[in-house]
């Protein structure tokens, strides 16, 4: 970025935000924002859905999984029982929470539905602020605020930044949560980050560590058993047609600073998807791997929890409460790996030793 002095005319040369409005398909009327970072990192932040992240891109190569359907607009009924994936789009992050995460169940507490309204609300817009390198400022970033909120019942807020600076190729994303009612609130929270095809591949390497269970329980895992190449990319499978995925729900380990690393290695592009959050804000990581044909996924998803439910995390004591007016934040970054050394360290920190 040295060298641009005197030769730009505006920012947007360079990089910086740009916000459309989507005028055709099922998307149509939603509010988007793609950010340029300048480094061959670009993305689409869907302000509509939460803030959430679809298509990204580094350069030629796709990051992200797009589901068939894509961008939906935000439905106006929001989600009970399974109609979240009527509008899962995919993409690079799909937020779920903030009370709930995991399958549809009812309680004497209450009805959810899978993951919770979250990923369906659309945001508040407070700033956005574009880099000027004439006036030395490399920095932007846009933020806005969800509420997830009932009359006379749960007021949860999400105050959400995106951010980056011209010239590096990361996405930094900082939450804050806050409990606006009167009463204390449960809270989950779980960060749904779907990777496909070309960085997702048969040999790509998924980078990650800690102590692991099998969603599907050991006696029906087919992949997520001991031995398995788990940690390596697949050719599309036949037995994963439909909703044939598996999970794994991983107590994911972090250096002597407490922070955490996961991604995705594709030796054959060259590049690394890195995915970095501190243990003591999301202590839980959860890997999905869907390999069916055409629907081709790998979800890496730090949380709060692991997509157990509400009802589970609270018989199990480990259900978060927000008291009112509390304040919980969250950060994650997001990075594109392309020197080998860099490469090298982080495999090395991330785990990567062999093919499982």
């Amino acid at each position: 970025m040295a060298n641009w002095v005197d030769k730009v005319s505006n920012p947007l040369q360079v990089g910086g935000i740009e916000t459309a409005v989507l005028d055709d398909g099922p998307g149509r009327g939603t509010r988007v924002a793609w950010i340029n970072t300048g480094a061959g990192l670009r993305y689409k932040v869907v302000i509509d859905r939460g803030l959430d992240i679809a298509e990204a891109f580094y350069n030629a190569y796709g990051l992200a999984w797009i589901s068939h359907l894509g961008v939906t607009a935000p439905p106006s009924g929001g989600f009970r029982g399974m109609e979240w994936l009527n509008a899962f789009g995919g993409g690079l992050l799909t937020t779920c929470g903030l009370d709930h995460v995991g399958g549809p169940e009812s309680d004497e507490y209450g009805e959810r539905g899978l993951h919770s309204q979250y990923s369906g609300l659309p945001a508040t817009i407070e700033s956005i602020v574009q880099p000027d390198p004439l006036a030395g400022r490399l920095a932007m970033h846009i933020t806005g605020t969800i509420k997830q909120s009932q009359p006379l019942g749960a007021q949860l807020v999400l105050k959400r930044t995106i951010s980056g600076r011209l010239g590096e190729p990361a996405i930094h994303i900082r939450d804050e949560v806050v409990n606006h009612g009167n009463t204390p609130a449960p809270h989950m929270l779980l960060y749904h980050m779907n990777l496909g095809w070309p960085l997702v591949d048969e040999g790509a390497a998924i980078c990650w560590k800690g102590r692991w269970t099998s969603r599907e329980g050991e006696d029906k895992a087919r992949i997520f058993r001991e031995g398995m190449p788990f940690r390596m990319g697949k050719p599309p499978l036949e037995e994963h047609v439909g909703s044939g995925e598996e999970a794994a729900f991983i107590d994911v380990e972090a250096d002597v600073d407490g922070k955490c690393l996961c991604g995705i290695h594709n030796g054959e592009l060259g590049i690394a998807l890195s995915i970095a959050f501190e243990k003591k804000q999301l202590p839980w990581l959860t890997n999905w791997q869907h390999w069916g044909p055409g629907e081709y996924v790998v979800g890496l998803e730090p949380g709060t929890h692991p997509p157990i439910g509400q009802s589970r995390a609270r018989s199990e004591g480990s259900l978060i409460f927000l008291q009112p007016k509390e304040r919980r934040s969250y950060g994650m970054t997001i990075r594109i790996l392309d020197r080998p050394e860099d490469i090298v360290a982080f495999l090395q920190a991330a785990g990567q030793t062999g093919s499982h």
